[in-house]
C-alpha cells in the first residue's frame, strides 16, 4: 500500500493512493487521527487503507506535503556508501555518521526546494528513507525490519560551505525548505528485500548518482539497532540512510544547483521524488 500527506482546497489531509487517485481519509477516522503520524502511532494503517468514506482526488489536483508533517526525529546518515566516502576524501567510519534535520528544512514532492541566498554551494543527495512504525528501543538487528512502517525517497539538499564550518553538519543541512521527502510511504510488505533497491538521482534529466541499497556501509537493520540503542525511535520518525557517489561537490568542476534546476530521486519499487530549485 501507499499513503501520502497532501493539501487540497487550502486544507491539510492524508489518504491512500490507488493508481492516479488518492482516497482521502474520512471524517470519522480523521477525528481520531489528525495526521499520518497519529495513524502510525495507533498501528492503524490497515484501517486507513479500508476507509473509503472520504472523497477521492486525482493526483494532479493535490499538492503533496512532507510525508510526516511533524516527526519527533529526522535522523540522517552521512558517508554511508563507499564511493561517496572516497569522493569526499573521508576515512571509513567505525560507526554511523549521524546528524539531524528539522521538519521545516523539508518540503513535499513537487514543491520548490530553496537555494539559500547565503551560499552558492547548494548540492543534491538522493537517498532512501525509512519511516518507523512502532516504538523501538534496544532493537536487535534480526528484528529491526519489523519496526519499519515503510519507505520513501529523500533529497538531502546540502549547503556545502555551511556544512564545513565545523565538524558538525547541522548548519549546512537545515536551511529552510532545502530538502525534500516523499512522495509517499510504501509499506514494508511491498519491499521484502530493501537491499535490492536501486537509487538514481537526476538533475535536469541527467543521471548524477546511481547506487544499490546493498552497497550501504551500515545497512538498515544495523542503523535501527544502533539508533534505538541511544534513543527511543517513535512512530513517524524518519531515518535517511545515506547517499551514493556522484554528488555535485565531488565533481570537477563542482556542480551546484541553480534556480530552475529539476532534481529527481528515483528508487525502484518506491517511486520518484521530484522538486524544482528556486532561489531564496
Amino acid at each position: 500500500m501507499k499513503f501520502a500527506s497532501f493539501e487540497i482546497d487550502g486544507r491539510q489531509t492524508y489518504g491512500t493512493l490507488s493508481g492516479k487517485f488518492i482516497q482521502e481519509v474520512g471524517e470519522n477516522l480523521r477525528a481520531q487521527h489528525t495526521d499520518l503520524r497519529s495513524v502510525l502511532s495507533s498501528e492503524a494503517l490497515s484501517t486507513l487503507a479500508a476507509d473509503t468514506s472520504g472523497p477521492s482526488h486525482a493526483l494532479e489536483d493535490i499538492s503533496f506535503l512532507p510525508l510526516i508533517l511533524k516527526p519527533d526525529k529526522i535522523i540522517c546518515v552521512g558517508v554511508n556508501y563507499r564511493p561517496h566516502i572516497e569522493e569526499m576524501g573521508r576515512q571509513i567510519p567505525d560507526y554511523p555518521v549521524l546528524f539531524v534535520r528539522f521538519p521545516g528544512s523539508l518540503v513535499g514532492h513537487g514543491q520548490y526546494i530553496i537555494r539559500p541566498q547565503a551560499s552558492e554551494k547548494y548540492d543534491f543527495e538522493g537517498e532512501l528513507a525509512i519511516v518507523i512504525g512502532k516504538r523501538a528501543r534496544h532493537v536487535k538487528r534480526e528484528d529491526a525490519l519489523n519496526y519499519i512502517a515503510g519507505y520513501c525517497c529523500f533529497m538531502d539538499g546540502s549547503v556545502r560551505d555551511w556544512q564545513k564550518h565545523t565538524m558538525q553538519f547541522t548548519a549546512g543541512k537545515n536551511f529552510s525548505s532545502s530538502g525534500a521527502v516523499g512522495p509517499w510511504l510504501v509499506t514494508r510488505d511491498e519491499i521484502p528485500v530493501p537491499a535490492a533497491l536501486k537509487l538514481t538521482t537526476r538533475v535536469n534529466q541527467k543521471v548524477m548518482q546511481e547506487g544499490s541499497l546493498g552497497e550501504l556501509l551500515f545497512d538498515i537493520p544495523f542503523l535501527i539497532e544502533y539508533c534505538s540503542t541511544f534513543t527511543e525511535l517513535l512512530p513517524g520518525d524518519v531515518i535517511a540512510t545515506g547517499t551514493p557517489g556522484g554528488v555535485g561537490a565531488a565533481r570537477t568542476p563542482p556542480v551546484w544547483l541553480r534556480d530552475g534546476d529539476v532534481v529527481e530521486v528515483d528508487i525502484t519499487g518506491i517511486g520518484r521524488l521530484q522538486n524544482t530549485v528556486k532561489d531564496e
